[in-house]
């Protein structure tokens, strides 16, 4: 397990690293858990605090967490692992955080760490009890946003009558005369991708590529060293493919200036366009969003700049590339340069979209928009609820 692997209460079972059971046993021996062991992240991320439950053993830690083997008629596990992740928990840990480039936690500073203990176990688990409530609360919650999110892709492709998935075969045949571009890998001629192409190209709607539906295609332009010294009246936001976010919406979190006199005016994102990730890895190629920000902002040569004709809604346009790149059609119509995935410029006008009447796009746009917001408002009242739990955990042990 690594810090990716812990965070606020939950061992997450994603990107897990696997050993050897000779290693497990021999090299890393020192470092095996057990059931109701207590992880703490201790570089980068500080502080944060899982219980090992037996449904992740056998396992190991690397360097960057510490394992905590708790006296259990004194302390519940849980009770230590919420202590850790409160405000106050936080605070403290992070108070004797040492380290120039890496923020990094060591062994007599974690055992300084003072632990407010209720004086029976009865009390500490009528605590715990009421913070399993609220978190089953946020739990709830975030999967029915999920599920919102999730079935965003299947409603806008049903609606324009494209089958958006199908049973995969790992044998099939391919006629010579449907091998396109030279193209000879397995994915690009698979089952999945020829029902989705099929299904584009003779839905009930009819069919263009985006270079008849775009006014223009163009790319973003490549940044050069970051200065976090401009700022909106000296700089420009310059936006990267980690600046679309899961509900379509442009996002000025962590994003890099640069200075205005660096780029032509032409290269400014405008109103109405759809920036289109066209590199990163697989999954994310494809991702995109209507710009609709009112500062001035330019996007990096990852982004691809479309400008939809009169008749084409921008957030329909986002909508169904958003739409196809979650089913994998995008990521297989990607090809890799420098290990890096992405979709060339000549493939991106070649992509054909279907084209129902202005009405119908809107309708769809209108029905996306409006699941993309109530999840992000589940999102945020579970988020939310769940902080106000925090809150009340910690003045249930500091009066207030």
């Amino acid at each position: 397990m690594r810090i990716l692997n812990v965070d606020d209460g939950e061992i997450l079972d994603k990107d897990m690293n696997y050993i050897t059971d000779e290693v497990h046993k021999g090299q890393l021996g020192r470092s095996q858990l057990e059931d109701d062991d207590v992880l703490m992240t201790i570089t980068g991320r500080v502080g944060s605090a899982a219980v090992v439950r037996d449904e992740h053993l056998p396992a190991n830690i690397n360097q960057h967490l510490v394992r905590m083997r708790i006296a259990t008629k004194r302390c519940r596990p849980e009770f230590l692992s919420e202590w850790l992740n409160s405000a106050a928990g936080l605070e403290l840990s992070n108070r004797y955080v040492s380290g120039g480039t890496r923020a990094a936690l060591d062994y007599d500073a974690i055992s300084k760490i003072r632990v407010p203990l209720p004086d029976s176990l009865q009390i500490q688990d009528k605590l715990l009890a009421a913070m399993d409530t609220a978190r089953s609360g946020r739990d709830a919650k975030m999967a029915e946003a999920d599920a919102l999110l999730d079935g965003i892709s299947d409603f806008v492709l049903d609606a324009l009558g494209v089958i958006p998935s199908v049973r995969q075969r790992s044998v099939f045949a391919v006629s010579a005369k449907d091998i396109h571009n030279s193209r000879f890998d397995s994915d690009f001629h698979s089952l999945k991708f020829r029902t989705i192409r099929n299904g584009i190209e003779r839905g009930k709607y009819p069919s263009k590529t985006i270079d008849a539906l775009c006014e223009y295609i163009t790319s973003g332009f490549a940044a050069g060293r970051q200065n976090q010294a401009f700022d909106y009246e000296h700089g420009i936001p310059h936006l990267r493919p980690l600046n679309l976010d899961i509900f379509g919406r442009i996002s000025l979190e962590g994003t890099k200036f640069v200075p205005k006199s660096s780029t032509a005016e032409s290269k400014w994102c405008i109103p109405g366009e759809v920036l289109f990730n066209n590199t990163n890895s697989t999954e994310l190629v494809g991702k995109s969003a209507v710009f609709n920000l009112e500062q001035t902002c330019a996007c990096s040569n990852h982004i691809t700049r479309l400008k939809p004709i009169s008749q084409i809604v921008p957030e329909y346009l986002a909508s169904v590339l958003n739409a196809l790149r979650q089913t994998g059609y995008l990521g297989l119509l990607s090809t890799n340069f420098n290990n890096q995935a992405g979709i060339n410029t000549d493939t991106l006008r070649q992509l054909r979209i279907p084209a129902p009447p202005v009405e119908v796009q809107r309708s769809i746009a209108v029905e996306v928009i409006r699941r993309r917001e109530e999840s992000r408002r589940l999102r945020s009242e579970a988020e939310s609820g769940w902080q106000d739990a925090k809150r009340w955990f910690k003045d249930q042990l500091l009066g207030g």
